[in-house]
């Protein structure tokens, strides 16, 4: 990092500068060139998933075999979704689209059809890559190639050894394309764009990112050499593919020659299980969100791994490393529109552990500065604004305010085009880190996704029974929860439940408010808005329980406990489902390590997924003694 404090007036501005980009992973000066490079020459695994390996000549083959398919209907330029799970088939059609000059596009497997249809009318989507399964219907689809090797189910028991896996075997993992007609007022992306990413819009509607090659390039560039990948090296591919960090996992390892490990679907909400994959697969570098790093440092740390680097990021870190960690812990900072990783901090080693983790110094590439209301550099020391420049920044955006949302620099900053204002508000110490303070707007993070409350009043305002939606954000013991409210029709009725089950399809996981509130009227201020701190006096504090816990067993009692403590939601009862109630994957993962701490049972995800209510989560442990109160740790 290179440290320009001195600005006039010797004042220490707060600037920082990433420094120059380290040399390319391999010859060429392309991702695309980069992995013609080692496909070429074959050797080496580039990705195990399960029981299936393949090597480099393998995953390039086909690489191949999917662009030929695809040849003929998508173009250079032409934007492809992947609505794929973490899997060989997600890693071959990436390289594909590559290899065709192609926009990758990752929407995740969990992308409901009316947020895909959206999204279609926002941006130009040529084609949308799914699993044959769930596209029977489609009208114009041609299949994709098979990958290679055996697809082993998951193992069964609640502390299986085995493999773990949420996919089926057989036809679940035959991938088709589809080509469904482009609305006239979806946009084309820009002619040099390498992949598009969707992110919250506060317009009502999603953002599409479109990050350039270059910045993608050099994102791969910087990463590789920070962690050291190459030959030899195994990351993992963990973070949901809906999101732009697992593009900095896929491209980073297999543009190095290492290998990319499919990290388990279970493995990916479950520490213990988590920890166990890691030595089981000699993972050597991982990148893990927030909620579930936190539940990793929390446990005491394996003697038997063999991880040099643990990448944390997605919101804010309360929880240093511990002496017994072995790996070297980072804090990673990055909004999409700045391509993944803006700025890291590494942990391992500080000395100043007496505040929160900062999100450290920009990487290489990029500039970083804090701005004053006014768009002016504030000394360092105080309190601001955090803006990017430098080679990250992306190409576009689209939906949500419609273009860019860039500025022109501060003065200081001259040498700079632009910058992007990103919203969250930071300080820069005399060393040059970085402290996250929080948001100088309405926009919230969710289990380490960001969220503008604006796009979830808008998909409520979609359903047909509501008239008017507000959202608001409350703490919680897991988190920031989202409380809406919604304002039925003249003469009608909202059935709450309904509501939110139909408003998944528009929003990701992260969005759907844990709660909905039936008013008469959304309350508002003197000039007409909606008063936000108005409803939030509306929504109930934690308090006693409503319902009678005299004879229940104990294992329900610390079952509607602990989710009520980790849900907020004091109204919580047995009859309630999880996932129902505010239960996304992260809550799951929180859920597991209080009941393992209350009884030292260690339940699987899918298993208690499964279960209709809380009742039948707790009928999982049965003959278990409850040794504790299972409280909800605070990270």
């Amino acid at each position: 990092m290179r440290d320009d404090t001195v600005v006039g007036d010797d004042v220490a501005w707060s600037i920082a500068h990433g420094g120059p980009l380290p040399p390319p992973p391999a010859p060429g000066g392309s991702v695309g060139d980069w992995l013609r490079h080692w496909t070429a020459r074959g050797a080496g695994v580039a990705v195990r998933d399960g029981d299936r390996r393949l090597t480099y000549a393998e995953l390039g083959a086909l690489a191949d075999r999917t662009a030929d398919a695809l040849r003929d209907r998508v173009r250079p330029g032409d934007v492809v979704g992947v609505r794929l799970d973490r899997s060989v088939e997600l890693v071959a059609t990436a390289l594909a689209i590559v290899r065709l000059g192609a926009v990758y596009l990752p929407l995740g497997p969990g992308c409901a059809q009316q947020r895909l249809d959206l999204v279609r009318r926002i941006v130009r989507v040529t084609c949308v890559v799914d699993r044959a399964d769930r596209t029977s219907d489609a009208a114009d689809r041609i299949p994709l190639p098979d990958a290679p090797g055996p697809v082993r189910d998951g193992a069964s028991g609640p502390d299986a050894s085995g493999p773990v896996r949420d996919d089926a075997s057989g036809p679940a993992r035959a991938t088709v394309a589809v080509f469904p007609p482009v609305p006239p007022e979806a946009a084309p992306v820009p002619t040099d764009t390498g992949y598009v990413v969707l992110t919250s819009g506060t317009s009502g509607t999603p953002r599409a990112v479109a990050v350039g090659r270059d910045s993608l390039a050099a994102l791969v560039r910087w990463y590789h050499d920070y962690v050291g990948l190459g030959p030899g090296e195994r990351h993992s591919l963990l973070i949901n593919p809906a999101f732009d960090p697992h593009v900095m996992e896929l491209f980073a390892t297999l543009c190095a020659g290492a290998t990319l490990s499919v990290t388990p679907g279970e493995a990916c909400r479950d520490p213990h299980l988590l920890t166990r994959w890691w030595a089981r697969e000699a993972v050597t570098v991982s990148n893990v969100p927030t909620p579930i790093a936190e539940l990793v440092l929390a446990r005491p740390w394996p003697a038997d791994l063999r991880l040099r680097h643990l990448g944390i990021g997605g919101e804010r870190l309360g929880r240093w490393p511990g002496p017994d960690v072995t790996a070297t812990v980072h804090n990673m900072y990055g909004p999409a529109e700045a391509t993944v990783t803006t700025t890291v901090c590494r942990l391992t080693g500080r000395p100043d552990r007496d505040r929160q983790p900062p999100i450290g110094g920009p990487v290489a590439g990029a500039v970083v500065g804090v701005t004053d209301p006014s768009g002016r550099t504030v000394p360092r020391g105080e309190p601001g604004e955090l803006r990017i420049g430098g080679s990250g920044l992306s190409l576009a955006c689209f939906g949500d305010r419609g273009g860019p949302p860039f500025v022109p620099p501060p003065p200081e900053l001259a040498g700079l085009d632009r910058v992007y204002p990103t919203g969250d508000r930071v300080r820069m110490g005399a060393d040059g880190m970085l402290e996250f303070l929080g948001r100088v707007d309405d926009q919230v993070k969710v289990s380490g996704v960001r969220v503008e409350p604006a796009e979830v009043e808008a998909a409520l305002e979609r359903d047909p029974d509501v008239v008017r939606a507000a959202v608001v954000a409350t703490p919680s013991p897991a988190g920031t929860r989202l409380t809406a409210f919604a304002q039925p029709r003249p003469g009608g009725r909202i059935d709450a439940d309904a509501v939110l089950a139909r408003v998944r399809g528009w929003l990701p996981e992260q969005a759907v408010p844990d709660v909905l509130r039936v008013v008469a009227s959304i309350p508002v201020t003197a000039n007409g808005k909606t008063d936000h701190a108005a409803l939030r006096d509306l929504v109930p504090a934690p308090a006693g329980s409503p319902e009678d816990v005299e004879g229940l067993t104990g294992q329900q009692r610390l079952v509607l406990r602990v989710c009520r403590d980790l849900l907020d939601r004091p109204e919580t009862t047995l009859a309630d489902r999880f996932v129902d109630i505010g239960g996304n994957s992260l809550m799951v993962a929180r859920l597991l390590a209080a009941l393992e701490e209350a009884t030292g049972a260690r339940l699987r995800a899918s298993a208690l997924l499964r279960q209709p209510d809380l009742a039948g989560i707790a009928a999982l442990l049965d003959g278990v003694p409850v040794t504790t109160s299972g409280a909800v740790a605070d990270g």
